[in-house]
């Protein structure tokens, strides 16, 4: 049966966010035996090798003194920040309600561009990205019996990853990709040794952490792989909306592994935030505005 390119390109994003997921699942089983930055650097080691053989096979390899470019140091700052905080509460709070608060990052993309770029936002939109946010304060539900204030690290995850993209946007086209994200580990990879003394030091690894962390690893550039082939295959309209799955698969992944149960407020502040995302989504494609970086938006995960 031939598929056509829409389906495949749902196909793949929907495989895409299944592997970030799955990554994020891994990376929160493996903190019970190390600290995250353990996690950031056994991870990072592993992506480092796997990237860097893809670049050099690609001869997408560049000088160093690529890191010295605004946009690419700022990208890279980004996504070290968004890494940490991201983390931070992955660790300490239930996949599920890190994952939807982790879906607003397309409306602070939106928003963002605005602000940083002047981008013209209708009211329409404004409308959808106040709805997002008042999403993710049901979920983080500050003031109320219950809050964690580890909730905030994923929030403040949402707008390094907001800074991330709208980066990513100002850098050279003939720079390489893949170099960039290259240098992005390598940057995360630093980061995590940085912070493994303050957070109780070095854990000795068992083989079950390191094979965890490994596919890990593996994981993210399978992610990587299919998103970019989403985005070549199928048309953005159709593909898109697929990115959301990603909180199926947190839902499921945090029950089966966890035992986590997602409770109303939770499921209610999700279905805000998504509904919100696709309107405005909706919106920008009947004004004919390019939606690559909104429908792409990713989480952080040290790539």
């Amino acid at each position: 049966m031939v598929l056509s390119p829409n389906i495949r390109g749902s196909l793949l994003m929907a495989t895409a966010m299944a592997s970030f997921t799955m990554n994020d699942a891994i990376t929160k089983s493996a903190s019970a035996e190390m600290n995250f930055g353990q996690v950031m650097l056994v991870r990072g080691v592993f992506a480092i090798v796997l990237i860097a053989a893809l670049a050099l096979h690609q001869r997408a390899m560049r000088p160093l003194r690529t890191l010295m470019m605004k946009p690419v140091a700022l990208r890279i700052a980004g996504e070290v920040g968004a890494t940490i905080l991201f983390l931070a509460a992955i660790v300490n709070l239930p996949l599920a309600n890190t994952t939807a608060v982790l879906q607003v990052l397309p409306l602070a993309i939106t928003l963002g561009a605005a602000l940083m770029f002047g981008e013209p936002v209708g009211w329409r939109r404004w409308l959808a990205v106040t709805a997002g946010f008042t999403g993710v304060l049901i979920i983080v539900r500050p003031g109320v019996e219950g809050f964690n204030q580890l909730s905030l690290f994923a929030l403040l995850s949402v707008i390094f990853c907001a800074v991330r993209d709208l980066a990513t946007k100002r850098i050279p086209a003939q720079i390489p990709s893949l170099f960039i994200t290259l240098l992005t580990a390598v940057a995360v990879t630093v980061a995590g040794a940085a912070i493994l003394g303050p957070l109780g030091g070095w854990t000795p690894l068992s083989g079950r952490a390191l094979g965890l962390l490994a596919l890990a690893a593996v994981l993210l550039l399978i992610g990587y792989q299919c998103i970019i082939m989403a985005l070549r295959t199928g048309a953005i309209s159709a593909v898109a909306p697929f990115r959301y799955s990603a909180l199926l698969w947190a839902m499921l992944l945090g029950y089966l592994v966890f035992g986590d149960v997602p409770d109303a407020l939770m499921a209610t502040g999700a279905t805000i935030i998504v509904l919100s995302g696709l309107y405005a989504f909706d919106r920008e494609r009947k004004r004919d505005r390019p939606v690559a970086a909104r429908a792409s938006g990713l989480p952080p995960d040290g790539l």
